[in-house]
């Protein structure tokens, strides 16, 4: 420790005054300047996280606008008495609703095992998109939500595209509803054309 120290002041002694001078402005404006660049870091990432949060809620509200207003609509008749037997086809449906919201879908449409409770059926398909404005996801969710009565948005989650930040990438899951075929009708259907047949 001594040795360092007795360099330290060889190294003082040797120097001008105005060598002395830039070594203090040095020893100050070395740790400011590296104290402000993390505060600014640290600002930068906060907006990020602020803008990000900020553009989810929007889509978040404008979803729940939605289904707010498809609540208080006046119901003219019965959904589950219109209901056919036969599920909507979801890709179709998907991509009309993409096309009205003007975004080019080329996301593959998963669809999940078809779940049969209380004499409905559930087909759930799911999907991610890519690089789509909040306009963009605005009109597709309108169009999603409103255009059949058997058709909903059952999760949503959003992330910012760190490509682009105004865009947002999202994780879909949309379900439609159908009632269950009665019982024996496909069987009865079979019979007949065995019947034929003979």
């Amino acid at each position: 420790m001594s040795a360092i120290t007795d360099r330290a002041s060889d190294f003082w002694a040797r120097i001008s005054p105005r060598e002395r001078r830039l070594v203090l402005i040095a020893a100050v404006a070395v740790p400011l300047t590296i104290a402000i660049w993390l505060g600014l870091a640290i600002h930068d990432g906060l907006d990020a996280m602020a803008t990000r949060n900020n553009k989810s809620r929007k889509a978040l509200d404008a979803l729940a606008d939605l289904r707010a207003r498809g609540q208080t609509h006046e119901q003219v008749d019965d959904v589950a008495a219109t209901m056919g037997t036969e599920p909507l086809s979801l890709d179709t449906y998907l991509s009309n609703a993409a096309k009205k919201a003007k975004y080019d879908l080329k996301s593959t449409i998963t669809p999940r095992q078809p779940v049969s409770r209380n004499g409905f059926v559930t087909n759930t398909s799911t999907l991610s998109i890519e690089n789509m404005t909040i306009e963009q996801l605005r009109d597709f969710l309108q169009e999603v939500e409103t255009a059949s009565k058997v058709v909903a948005v059952t999760h949503i989650d959003m992330r910012r595209d760190f490509r682009d930040k105004d865009k947002i990438d999202i994780n879909l899951e949309v379900s439609t509803y159908s009632k269950e075929k009665p019982a024996g009708a496909e069987g009865s259907g079979a019979a007949g054309s065995d019947k034929k047949g003979s």
